[in-house]
């Protein structure tokens, strides 16, 4: 015991300031702190990344640290975000037998049409927007709901654990996946550990309950059976990665030159098929134009810790007198077919032909997608993250922590935001972005040829 303390003292103590700093984010912080979340968040990411520098092939320790952290949360209500309480309202639909996807959560509140023991207190808890519009959550996604509303018991705390634990799952399987996945790209699989211990994993995931690692976890799996030539079973898999996040589904074209077009027929086919046998028991003649007319406020209405619309909408709004609203609403229908253009080029312009060099198209396409759109939420980062570690790139982990300088927003009850941080935050993550192209050596400057 002596000799292990001895050898792992500032490991030891690291991980226990980690907990320590963990149990004040989940209990102590009210998201309009700003000043304390980012020097929290701060410390966390520097404690746990000399953390993994000491530990890195120690995987119980790790493992075991990683756990603790996630468990510090356990019993706290989520504290920079609302949407839980929809998580919820929509699984306490569906275990009523009501289709979240039909109703509004105003219209429910309206006409009385359902009654469930905490349904007052979701409905004032969640957000204006979310109580007037359909739910735009798939149909996986619902399902995860709505076991966690029968785990619960309908309590609201009970249901809040009960998803706590399944992203917690979550998170674990992308470790082992990950890990089977970096070895047969003959790449260190300590590399999974950049994102299991990441802070940004922990507080948007864990903390505040939202569901990109549930998708990461199947998608990473689904490559996982990909790469060992197991195609077929990874279709089902790779359904269910969209099925909870749409995300996945704008990685499809990549996989073209990798498996050639008749397997790649057959590969989208099942997929789509998948896809519809998910969607199917939520289906109604109402629910493809509800369904997308709330997916496409995102593309149209919200801004958030965007970047080049930034500049976009200074550059109009100053010179050209546009319209903040009216410009929204142009700037995002273009950005849709900017990046399926993007996607495509990236799909016949690669040599995708080796499953890393698809990894890698995916990772650029994504890149992209976030650099153009109007809204970056923090948690959206995770899947960046997620998919950047099978490949040689590390801007990801870079914007995981320049992220935190968008929370700023929180601080302010109109959400208004401090276009200097986020200046701050894309010059940095840009920046390290365009070093890896090109700043690294001649090869970077051909990496469409890859």
């Amino acid at each position: 015991m002596q000799s292990y303390w001895r050898l792992h003292r500032y490991p030891i103590l690291f991980a226990v300031a980690c907990i320590l700093f963990y149990w004040s984010f989940a209990y102590n912080l009210v998201r309009t702190d700003f000043i304390k979340l980012f020097m929290l968040y701060g410390a966390l990411f520097y404690l746990t990344s000399k953390i993994i520098q000491f530990e890195k092939w120690n995987f119980k320790f790790l493992l075991v640290v990683g756990i603790l952290f996630r468990l510090m949360f356990l019993i706290a209500e989520p504290n920079l975000s609302q949407d839980f309480y929809r998580f919820i309202w929509d699984g306490e639909l569906i275990k009523n037998g009501f289709n979240p996807y039909l109703y509004t959560p105003d219209q429910i509140m309206e006409q009385g049409t359902v009654s469930f023991p905490s349904m007052k207190e979701l409905h004032e808890g969640m957000t204006d927007l979310n109580a007037r519009h359909y739910s735009n959550y798939p149909p996986i996604n619902q399902v995860l709901f709505a076991i966690a509303s029968i785990l619960g018991g309908g309590s609201v705390l009970g249901s809040t654990i009960a998803m706590r634990l399944i992203v917690i799952l979550a998170d674990l399987g992308v470790l082992y996946f990950g890990r089977k996945l970096l070895q047969h790209l003959n790449k260190a699989n300590h590399l999974a550990f950049w994102y299991f211990l990441n802070p940004l994993v922990i507080i948007e995931l864990t903390g505040n309950l939202h569901f990109e690692g549930v998708m990461l976890f199947f998608f990473v799996w689904a490559l996982y059976l990909i790469s060992k030539n197991k195609w077929l079973w990874s279709t089902p898999i790779y359904a269910i990665s969209i099925m909870v996040k749409l995300m996945p589904l704008m990685f499809l074209p990549l996989f073209v030159k990798y498996f050639e077009l008749k397997k790649s027929v057959v590969f989208y086919a099942l997929i789509l098929l998948g896809c519809g046998a998910l969607l199917f028991p939520f289906y109604s003649s109402v629910f493809i134009d509800n369904y997308s007319d709330t997916v496409g406020l995102w593309f149209t209405n919200f801004e958030f810790n965007a970047s080049i619309y930034n500049v976009v909408k200074k550059i109009a709004v100053t010179y050209y007198e546009a319209k903040p609203w009216e410009l929204i609403d142009s700037y995002g229908s273009v950005i849709q077919k900017v990046v399926i253009v993007i996607i495509l080029l990236l799909a016949f312009l690669r040599k995708n032909q080796k499953l890393e060099s698809v990894i890698t198209s995916m990772m650029l396409a994504l890149a992209c997608y976030y650099f153009l759109s109007s809204t970056v939420h923090p948690w959206y980062v995770v899947f960046l993250l997620g998919i950047a570690m099978f490949t040689d790139y590390r801007f990801p982990f870079v914007w995981s922590f320049a992220v935190v300088l968008s929370y700023y927003a929180y601080s302010n009850p109109d959400y208004k935001e401090n276009l200097w941080l986020l200046a701050i935050e894309y010059i940095l993550v840009i920046g390290f972005f365009i070093y890896e192209i090109i700043g690294s050596g001649p090869k970077k400057l051909y990496f469409l040829k890859k």
